[in-house]
């Protein structure tokens, strides 16, 4: 008799336990409705960084020299003369070389907003950009090494930007006494984009040992702003009116300040730091290898605290379950399987809830009224199933509870993981001691 009664009571944690898997369905459906909205969002920012201008690595300058060389071909290749000996034969080949500058100095002041698209926004930025440097004169040497003849008349400064779209102003290129017009650039320079101008009296400019540089920008982009390090010293230093700045990329800066208002922050990059070459052939050379810069980062969005607060779900339904049939044990009471699958399925309705209203007033806010709507709904119903008003408002109160520790957990993510396993640990205790003179044999005869 006694294995019949322990039978009835494992049969019902058995399944309330079904019922929580169950519940695995419904969470999985809300985690993929939170990527399917997450990846609007993206399409929006997308469409923002389409008109507006997509992120932005800036280059300096680079010069660009065509560069003959007379070539043997090979002797299979040439054939053979009247007297049947192989045939000594040439030929000219034309490649674009490349050549960094001896030093660059580039400031850039950012000034962010927010653009909207729908319901989603996205950072943007105007950046007022001024550059100046030089090249050494003696380096133009480099393009006649090994016989290469170079073609000065068609010499171009190159400045490679990655979304020519966002460029609202250049100034003409100053290059010593003479200035010119930006023109587009055809094939760009290396893998990206850039704009040109022609410099044909680069061997005929001045005497001294610099050929200097200098230009400025107004450049509009979306998110970020990168620099590549493309001078034997690099110097770029970047302020803007942007509360959370994120540095990224290869180097970070040498010096920073951050305020209330804003940042501002100084890098300075060597030749000796970089993976480029400072003069080679232009084809194939990968420029990205090296940039470095700041994004403007937002807070945690409300599509990664969503996802972050669904990874709890089935613990909190374990967990209102188990609350559940502790009530029953305790108050000798008998619940149906679908009042369990009801208060289920308004644990996961608190999900949709909160995805709805994150996307219009907040996600703190959104958790609030999500969780606060859920308790009450929960601790209502609790109290017409236990048919005790004060504890259907002792169980709302522990929903409440619940979810203010998980927006603990989402908020912390440096803690998150001590917090979860002291939540549980006292969890456990809890149950331990609530059902400690439980008789567990004797529960099928009440």
């Amino acid at each position: 008799m006694a294995m019949q009664l322990a039978g009835n009571a494992t049969i019902k944690v058995a399944g309330i336990a079904v019922l929580a898997l169950l519940m695995l369905i419904p969470l999985a459906k809300v985690e993929g409705l939170v990527q399917e909205r997450q990846q609007r969002a993206s399409e929006a920012t997308a469409q923002i960084a389409q008109r507006w201008g997509a992120v932005q690595y800036v280059g300096g300058a680079v010069l660009v020299v065509p560069v003959r060389r007379t070539i043997e071909v090979p002797a299979g290749e040439a054939g053979a003369d009247e007297h049947g000996s192989a045939a000594r034969r040439t030929r000219t080949v034309e490649l674009n070389h490349y050549l960094l500058p001896e030093r660059l100095d580039a400031r850039a002041v950012l000034q962010p907003e927010l653009r909207s698209y729908g319901l989603y926004s996205s950072v943007v930025y105007l950046a007022e950009i001024t550059v100046q440097g030089h090249f050494n004169r003696r380096d133009l040497a480099q393009f006649a090494r090994d016989g290469g003849e170079p073609q000065w008349q068609r010499a171009q400064l190159h400045v490679p930007i990655a979304d020519v779209h966002g460029i609202r102003r250049a100034s003409p290129m100053r290059l010593g006494e003479v200035a010119h017009e930006f023109e587009p650039s055809g094939h760009g320079v290396g893998d990206l984009a850039a704009i040109t101008v022609p410099w044909p009296e680069l061997v005929g400019q001045g005497a001294g040992p610099v050929l200097p540089f200098a230009f400025e920008l107004t450049l509009a982009g979306s998110e970020r702003i990168a620099w590549l390090p493309l001078a034997r010293n690099t110097q770029v230093q970047v302020a803007g009116a942007w509360p959370d700045p994120g540095f990224d990329g290869e180097f970070l800066p040498a010096q920073r300040q951050l305020t209330a208002d804003g940042f501002s922050a100084q890098w300075q990059v060597l030749d000796l730091n970089r993976s480029i070459a400072q003069f080679g052939p232009e084809r194939g050379v990968n420029l990205r290898g090296s940039e470095f810069g700041v994004s403007l980062l937002r807070p945690v969005g409300p599509y990664q605290s969503n996802t972050r607060a669904g990874k709890y779900g089935v613990l909190f339904v374990v967990f209102t379950f188990a609350t559940f049939f502790l009530f029953e044990i305790l108050r000798g009471l008998r619940l149906h399987p679908l009042q369990y699958l009801l208060v289920g399925a308004a644990l996961c309705t608190f999900y949709v809830l909160l995805l709805a209203l994150s996307e219009h007033i907040g996600f703190a806010l959104s958790y609030a009224l999500a969780a606060l709507a859920i308790a009450l709904l929960i601790g209502s119903y609790a109290a017409a199933v236990l048919r005790q008003r004060r504890s259907g408002a002792a169980l709302g109160m522990l929903v409440a509870v619940v979810y203010a520790l998980l927006y603990g957990l989402i908020v912390s993510e440096d803690y998150a993981l001590l917090m979860g396993a002291l939540a549980l640990l006292a969890a456990l205790a809890a149950v331990m001691l609530l059902t400690r003179k439980v008789d567990w044999y004797a529960l099928g005869a009440r």
